[in-house]
């Protein structure tokens, strides 16, 4: 045995215990739901970040009809994969994940996109304002003051993004500044709300409007964003504009549905709209 051993051994004999290690963050009580669509190339680094940011989160990945990898690339990454036989569209897909949340049990759910951009380690901020506000939704804004969002944006995505935002607010009577986020948080009678009808056809936008319909609370977070890894976006930069007021039009009509009596909130005080970092 070398000196260096002998030394090392005899301190390790005479050192006193070490206090037991501190339990680190359980997130056993979340799901975390991710819809894809042809997105093989960045979905299993998805599943590891949320695996990593989340300890004992389930993570349930719907490939949407995808016709690539994405279920083999989420499944090989740990995930639990609802492989869908034909495309749903990201409402249909957000919806088959919110319901499977609900029959393993989940109160609590978190949902990002398969992209890459946004990041599982600002969810469990989002879950703390949720708690603290009381809302009902925590919505992660790529545009509040304290907020990373890479540059790129067209000029026309931005201006119809703002236009939207603009609509969105006056419509929910509260300032909502990212309305096409793919990052939030649900719980409670909101996610059997949404598990049971969630809009298809503008469904960031609409799940807001929906939301404060029913009575539901909604409070927005700044997050950071990275860029784009792989894919595109499915709304084209040129067609942003146009996009908004299809939106906006939708809006309108979801104004005139009634209220589901028996998916309502219950009355409470509103939280706030946005909150910093």
């Amino acid at each position: 045995m070398s000196s260096f051993q002998e030394q090392s051994t005899t301190a390790n004999a005479i050192a006193p215990q070490s206090e037991a290690a501190v339990p680190g963050p359980d997130f056993s009580d979340i799901a975390v739901v991710v819809p894809a669509y042809n997105e093989e190339a960045t979905v299993g680094d998805v599943v590891r970040d949320c695996a990593t940011a989340l300890p004992g989160a389930a993570i349930i990945v719907v490939s949407d009809g995808s016709a690539d990898a994405t279920a083999d690339r989420a499944r090989a990454a740990g995930a639990e994969v609802l492989d869908l036989p034909c495309n749903l569209g990201v409402g249909g897909a957000v919806q088959a994940g919110l319901k499977r949340a609900l029959e393993r049990g989940f109160d609590r759910v978190a949902r990002m996109d398969a992209d890459g951009q946004h990041l599982a380690g600002e969810i469990p901020a989002m879950l703390r304002l949720m708690d603290q506000s009381g809302a009902d939704f925590t919505s992660g804004s790529r545009f509040l003051p304290t907020s990373e969002f890479p540059v790129g944006s067209t000029a026309a995505r931005r201006a119809g993004n703002k236009i939207l935002a603009r609509f969105l607010s006056l419509i929910c009577r509260t300032t909502i500044t990212d309305p096409t986020t793919g990052l939030w948080c649900l719980h409670g009678g909101l996610l059997r709300y949404f598990a049971h009808s969630y809009p298809s056809e503008y469904p960031e936008p609409e799940a807001m409007a929906l939301l404060r319909r029913q009575g539901y609370v909604m409070v927005e977070a700044p997050v950071r964003v990275m860029p784009r890894q792989a894919g595109r976006s499915h709304v084209r930069p040129v067609g942003m504009l146009y996009f908004a007021f299809r939106v906006g039009l939708a809006l309108m009509a979801d104004r005139v549905r009634p209220v589901e009596r028996r998916f309502a909130a219950r009355s409470r005080p509103a939280a706030p709209a946005t909150a910093g970092r």
